[in-house]
């Protein structure tokens, strides 16, 4: 699970501390970019969690995911259509699924340690 999270912690400190100006051009391709990029992070926290993270799948999934939105966008630029909005809907929806297992795995994980030390907790007659 650290791979994931270590790598979105380096991203935004480099992202805060650069003075990168994206032209106005480009913003919405870095922008699905972005969103693809995030959706393959909670992706590999949810595989981390669920004890079947791969860091092979993880590395190309991440850089994969984003070239094909970003390169999704731009065709849907160049032909005036808004493809990119079929990116956004895919990797929305993928990244709030995998986001709402996330929860529901560390809930399950609070949930059963607080029954196993009540159990443990509990005098035996």
């Amino acid at each position: 699970m650290w791979l994931p999270v270590l790598g979105l912690v380096i991203g935004v400190g480099i992202g805060l501390v650069s003075n990168v100006n994206i032209p106005p051009a480009l913003s919405s391709y870095l922008s699905i970019a972005i969103l693809a990029s995030l959706d393959t992070v909670f992706g590999g926290i949810k595989a981390s969690l669920e004890k079947n993270f791969d860091g092979f799948v993880f590395i190309t999934g991440f850089f994969f995911n984003a070239i094909v939105a970003a390169l999704l966008a731009y065709i849907g630029n160049q032909l005036s259509v808004d493809l990119y909005l079929a990116a956004v809907v895919a990797f929305g929806v993928r990244m709030f699924q995998n986001i709402a297992i996330i929860r529901r795995i560390m809930f399950n994980k609070v949930n059963h340690r607080h029954s196993d030390q009540s159990a443990a907790d509990k005098p035996t007659s």
